[in-house]
């Protein structure tokens, strides 16, 4: 029995590699975020050993002048529906991948989502912190695919975020090099 004629890439004749992080996140029409600006004296993150820990960050964008907004504020349960709270999870998502992004030179150098923290600005008594952070992590499933993006995951209720945000999150990524 013959071998089936492969590629350069090693994948069967007519089967295409799976995209890169970088292409996946450049798809969702994500190349060209910028991470948002500190607000104190840390860095956007640190390796450690093998290790990249993303520090904190909220769902914020860039408006016309440069400066960080927060097109969803507020509080879970009181202004905010799930939905709102889903959309601003997925909004820091794409902050801390540019975050990544900014110290690391490409997302192709994870190999895996370790952890994701996510915080929720909510009234006493909401019980849907997971719901929102999952806002986070199918963006995060969606460019590292459903293996290297599947990861550990804490959602935690808050009574308060700074600046009325409904999301905070910490990343914590696995590198192959």
């Amino acid at each position: 029995m013959e071998d089936a004629p492969q590629q350069a890439n090693g994948l069967p004749a007519g089967h295409d590699a799976a995209p890169t992080p970088e292409q996946e996140f450049a798809r969702l029409g994500l190349a060209d975020v910028r991470p948002p600006t500190p607000i104190g004296n840390f860095r956007y993150g640190v390796r450690a050993g093998d290790l990249f820990y993303v520090s904190g960050t909220y769902g914020t964008v860039k408006n016309d002048k440069g400066e960080d907004i927060f097109p969803i504020s507020g509080k879970l349960g009181r202004e905010l529906t799930v939905g709102d709270g889903y959309r601003s999870a997925r909004l820091v998502a794409v902050n801390l991948l540019a975050m990544a992004r900014a110290e690391l030179g490409s997302l192709d150098h994870v190999d895996q989502v370790v952890r994701l923290a996510g915080y929720v600005n909510c009234v006493p008594g909401f019980a849907e912190a997971p719901a929102v952070v999952n806002g986070a992590s199918d963006l995060l499933i969606e460019v590292f695919g459903p293996d290297r993006g599947s990861h550990a995951r804490i959602s935690l209720y808050q009574n308060d975020l700074p600046r009325e945000a409904p999301v905070a999150c910490e990343l914590i990524l696995y590198l192959r090099d």
